[in-house]
């Protein structure tokens, strides 16, 4: 998620992130629109209340998926927006991503790349730099430094969730509403490590991943939940060294909604997997 041409972490995020440094301005917002606190109150504590998300995610079954990740590395803020579906007792989501145009590139917008998440492993199609148009790039996401949670240009959203199993730090913010349905909103901070720790079997291996790939393992984030206890909306901030002092800031906001629709995801076939060298970029 860095400008090309690095080595070191930031090198291997940008081979992977789709040739671009991820960053932008996160436009899904949500209003009080009038709603009292107590129309949506918490059902009990804000810390139970956050970490078990994942849980109702689960039982909820699919969901529409809409995503931003906004990057700021060296002065440089460029952004990814991503739609799509996914099925969370599967582990497995569709999302079609919007790049932002290369600074300073003729030609036109940037065709969208195709990016299919599945437990442990990351598939995307149109991914250029030398791969052929039909063709997918595979990428084992546990070998990734960010176990994936940053990489691909949109957070697995059971992984995101999942992470917040590690939530020690939870204020209640009070009710809002969200694309018209009411939601609790809550912030504070989550431990990478914790939620690795108490992670189900299919996105331990990402989040132990990712406990070594940031320069914390506190991420802050603010979560909204409607009265089901489902996330309609997740937002989380990380930080890595980049190779630089400075290093670069990512925050990732997803948001769900048409629950329970049928998300179905259809792995790549063997022969459809790109097997050649991925050519980096000067861009």
């Amino acid at each position: 998620m860095v400008v090309q041409g690095r080595r070191g972490r930031g090198a291997a995020f940008a081979a992977v992130a789709c040739g671009a440094v991820l960053a932008g301005a996160l436009t899904a917002g949500c209003s009080p629109d009038g709603v009292a606190a107590d129309d949506l109150p918490p059902t009990g504590s804000a810390v139970d209340e956050v970490r078990r998300t994942a849980d109702a995610l689960l039982r909820a079954g699919g969901a529409r998926i809409r995503s931003t990740m906004e990057t700021v590395s060296g002065g440089t803020r460029v952004a990814i927006r991503g739609t799509g579906g996914y099925d969370f007792r599967a582990g497995r989501g569709e999302l079609e991503l919007v790049l932002p145009d290369p600074a300073g590139e003729r030609g036109g917008p940037r065709p969208p790349v195709t990016e299919i998440i599945a437990p442990g492993v990351l598939y995307m199609k149109n991914r250029g730099a030398g791969v052929p148009a039909d063709k997918w790039v595979r990428v084992d996401s546990t070998s990734l430094a960010d176990g994936n949670l940053v990489t691909g240009g949109a957070t697995d959203p059971l992984t995101a969730a999942e992470l917040l199993r590690g939530a020690g730090q939870v204020t209640y913010r009070g009710a809002q509403r969200l694309d018209g349905v009411a939601v609790r909103h809550y912030s504070g901070t989550t431990d990478i490590g914790a939620a690795a720790g108490v992670a189900s079997a299919r996105t331990k291996p990402a989040l132990t991943a990712a406990e070594k790939g940031f320069t914390t393992r506190r991420v802050p984030f603010d979560a909204y939940l409607d009265e089901a206890g489902r996330l309609r909306k997740v937002r989380q901030s990380y930080h890595f060294a980049n190779g630089s002092a400075k290093g670069a800031s990512v925050t990732s906001t997803t948001q769900l909604g048409d629950f329970g629709r049928k998300a179905v995801v259809e792995l790549p076939e063997r022969g459809d997997i790109y097997a050649g060298k991925i050519a980096a970029t000067g861009r």
